[in-house]
């Protein structure tokens, strides 16, 4: 939708991969609707994934006893965070759309975005207390997992040896994209493309491609216990 902007943050190593076609894919077809695109390559910016003292510019609130949270929070406030954490808040903030483009690594994402959540999603721009889930500060954008397993889509059913896979959804889509007030639409899960013929590649990046052309048009999730672990 022309007008629209998105921010993609992408987490893998090698733009041939399949998760490099579907963020690519993504590019081009938010693009041809008239909205503007940003990529957030992680891998190839080299983002620093550890919360350590070093992103606060200023001096500490308290110098005698590290807090991470306390005082990334007051740096924010204060704008003493790291160049690296302020550019992307402010890319975060000019999205309409925010989409995580991963690999599942261990039911969760890979450290790099870890990191990235952990840094950027920070007390004072993201949410506060009061001030999560319904009432977080990003209540008015949308956000999409779009990511790959290494797992058969029989492995993540109820039935499966992995379990359904909405159970891993819910630290990230419920704990961390609505506990900041995010939106959330429906995940795109492309379920072991390793194991899976170049045909079957194919139509799984021409059905992301295929639901992006109305992806404006879709409702978000309800993000709540029952749509995760059932009533």
């Amino acid at each position: 939708m022309a007008g629209k902007r998105v921010l993609i943050v992408y987490a893998h190593q090698e733009l041939k991969s399949f998760n490099g076609s579907l963020k690519q894919v993504a590019v081009d077809e938010l693009s041809k609707q008239g909205c503007t695109v940003t990529v957030s390559d992680l891998y190839a910016m080299n983002f620093e994934p550890r919360a350590t003292r070093k992103d606060i510019t200023g001096a500490l609130s308290n110098p005698e006893v590290f807090s991470y949270g306390v005082e990334a929070y007051e740096a924010y406030k204060k704008g003493c965070l790291t160049s690296d954490i302020i550019d992307e808040q402010k890319k975060v903030q000019e999205a309409d759309l925010v989409i995580f483009q991963f690999p599942l690594y261990w039911f969760t994402v890979p450290a790099i975005l870890k990191g990235w959540m952990d840094r950027v999603l920070c007390q004072g721009f993201a949410f506060d207390i009061p001030g999560f889930y319904d009432s977080g500060f990003l209540k008015d954008k949308l956000a999409l997992l779009s990511l790959t397993t290494g797992g058969t889509a029989e492995m993540y059913t109820k039935a499966g040896v992995s379990g359904d896979f909405r159970y891993f959804l819910w630290p990230l889509q419920h704990g961390t994209l609505h506990f900041c007030g995010f939106k959330v639409l429906a995940p795109q899960i492309n379920f072991a493309p390793e194991f899976s013929s170049e045909e079957e590649r194919k139509a799984m990046v021409a059905s992301w491609a295929q639901r992006l052309k109305s992806i404006w048009k879709e409702e978000p999730i309800r993000c709540t216990p029952p749509w995760y672990f059932g009533e």
